[in-house]
């Protein structure tokens, strides 16, 4: 598999998972809170403000699979918001309850977006090509 293609895969990746994450939030707030992301008081108007930026960035990603002109900016502001909430978790990584899952989301965001900064390198060290390998 070619560099442009792994790039594609991790954008079709995550733009699957933002969406998911956002139905989730949106339909099932109470659910997504006591599963996901039980910490503090929950508060289901917040947690559906954001399934909202969850969809706007998995539709960002989305984007960027069909136009390589998107894929820069889309993955840098991804990534940028992977690290912040990943900071975020690290200051209240004992606030969950049940507390493992303050250390699972703190090292599932990191990875993340380890991932996602590949991604953003790779996409600005790869030309993009079309399907019969010549650059776009």
């Amino acid at each position: 598999m070619d560099v442009d293609s792994l790039i594609v895969a991790g954008l079709v990746a995550f733009a699957v998972v933002h969406f998911a994450l956002a139905i989730f939030m949106a339909l099932a707030p109470h659910a997504f809170y006591s599963s996901i992301g039980p910490f503090g008081g929950r508060n289901d108007h917040y947690v559906r403000d954001v399934a909202t930026y969850n969809a706007a960035l998995g539709a960002g990603l989305a984007i960027a699979v069909r136009r390589p002109s998107w894929r820069i900016p889309v993955l840098a502001v991804t990534t940028i918001q992977f690290a912040l909430h990943s900071i975020n978790h690290l200051l209240d990584i004992g606030a969950a309850d049940p507390a493992w899952i303050g250390y699972f989301d703190f090292f599932a965001l990191a990875a993340a977006t380890l991932q996602l900064a590949w991604l953003m390198r790779a996409a600005a060290r790869t030309p993009p090509t079309n399907p019969e390998g010549a650059p776009r």
